[in-house]
């Protein structure tokens, strides 16, 4: 296991701006390998960042836009209520992740993901989901790096891919 430093991100509320990025770093068939195979059209993206407004006004924690050391755009990262209500962890915080190509392999999606971790413990969030496909082993070890345990595994309703349910505790509140 590598000692080097996690490098320094930064996390915002994505933008209006932002959704137009995230549609270009992510158009890209290897980061969208589990995620459909290609990039959403423009306007999931605008739906997707609107609604991260949302969750950062209503909860204090949302997807955040994750910038590099030099303030570019690299993905995302962050947490937000499971979006579904036909499978999966209903009801509970999930924390995700989503790189640019360019930016894998440098330490960035566990910097930002330990980063969400303090921010959703601060809101006063206690338990937290990582919902992972079962062949995507880079986020499976990001998800380890981060302490999370192997809960349950799981077969998505519409493309019937198999995938793991990551649990991690994070006890009191972060509140006085």
């Amino acid at each position: 296991m590598s000692s080097r430093p996690l490098p320094v991100i930064q996390l915002r509320v994505p933008t209006d701006e932002d959704a137009v990025i995230w549609h270009r770093v992510f158009d890209d068939p290897e980061v969208m390998e589990f995620h459909g195979g290609r990039a959403a059209e423009l306007s999931v993206y605008e739906e997707l960042t609107a609604r991260q407004r949302r969750h950062d006004a209503e909860h204090g924690f949302c997807l955040w836009t994750m910038l590099d050391e030099d303030g570019e755009v690299v993905g995302f990262t962050g947490a937000q209520p499971w979006p579904h209500e036909d499978f999966g962890p209903v009801g509970e915080i999930e924390i995700g992740w989503r790189l640019a190509r360019s930016a894998w392999g440098r330490g960035y999606a566990t910097a930002a993901a330990r980063t969400t971790l303090e921010r959703v413990r601060a809101a006063g969030v206690e338990r937290v989901v990582a919902m992972v496909n079962s062949r995507n082993e880079r986020s499976i070890a990001v998800a380890r790096r981060l302490g999370m345990e192997l809960a349950e595994t799981f077969t998505t309703p519409v493309s019937q891919q198999s995938g793991y349910c990551f649990r991690l505790e994070l006890g009191g509140t972060g509140r006085p």
